[in-house]
């Protein structure tokens, strides 16, 4: 009987065969989640014959890595924060760049009260800064009506009360101002969607990635309509892409807002901006 560092190593073997980046993350993740375990528990386990009955199961998952479909859908499920969201087809994965823009916002020191969430997708934002701020009304909009509804389900999912769900195009839907208005819009340029993974062109909606005018249309759509949204003092954080913020950051200051800034994710990519009004 194979052992399980026996079946993690053939298994590393043949996801690097099939050009995986992460090969022998990607087989600890789908061992694990076969075992039940956490990742981490593997390594105290390594000797552990298995049983035909989980590599039945681990068969097929590795197949479909094998074929580039995302390891988070493979799952069903993910961590973002402090919460674990369902993931499907219907919206994009979570990054891990967004979780930086998220905690940033979370320790700035500030304390909104109404904070709102353009395109939200699997809800990571919204949900994560609800959890974060429970006195806080949170507003997570997307045109999506099938993203809406996986959102819906990560906050029944994680026990969150404290968002509203509305479907259309950015500020469309929304009524009042707010303290912050935060948004993860598609920013790729068609280049960029050209040269993406397999794990992205096939299975990430092309919709929640790409806009026009070089990646640019929908930040400055929701720079140019959200202004009059936010309360005095309040802040709008957008994700974006590296080369856009020059062109960003003077439209902001066109727009009357103060201290339009570039951040940094922690590759050292300007990949953020924010200002207040």
């Amino acid at each position: 009987m194979q052992t399980l560092l026996d079946v993690l190593n053939k298994t590393t073997e043949w996801f690097s065969s099939k050009g995986l980046e992460n090969a022998r993350g990607d087989a600890e993740q789908l061992l694990a989640h076969c075992l039940g375990c956490k990742r981490l528990d593997l390594y105290l386990r390594f000797d552990q014959p298995l049983e035909e009955a989980v590599l039945t199961q681990l068969r097929p998952l590795m197949k479909r890595r094998a074929n580039r479909e995302p390891l988070q859908h493979i799952i069903g499920e993910w961590p973002f924060c402090d919460l674990l969201l369902n993931v499907d087809a219907r919206a994009l994965i979570p990054r891990p760049e967004t979780e930086e823009l998220v905690d940033w916002l979370i320790h700035l020191g500030e304390y909104p009260k109404r904070i709102l969430d353009l395109g939200t997708g699997t809800g990571a934002i919204a949900l994560s800064l609800a959890q974060a701020f429970p006195d806080a009304e949170v507003f997570a909009v997307d045109l999506n009506p099938d993203a809406l509804s996986l959102a819906q389900e990560n906050a029944r999912k994680n026990s969150i009360k404290n968002v509203q769900f509305l479907q259309g195009s950015w500020l469309e839907p929304v009524n009042g101002v707010f303290d912050w208005i935060i948004s993860n819009p598609p920013y790729l340029t068609n280049l960029e969607w050209d040269r993406a993974s397999p794990e992205v062109k096939e299975y990430d909606p092309l919709s929640a990635l790409v806009a026009a005018d070089e990646g640019l249309a929908d930040l400055k759509t929701i720079l140019q309509t959200a202004y009059p949204y936010l309360n005095d003092g309040g802040r709008i954080a957008l994700e974006t892409g590296i080369e856009q913020h020059a062109q960003l950051l003077d439209l902001s200051a066109s727009m009357g807002y103060k201290t339009p800034s570039s951040m940094q994710d922690l590759s050292g990519r300007d990949r953020f901006i924010t200002a207040t009004k």
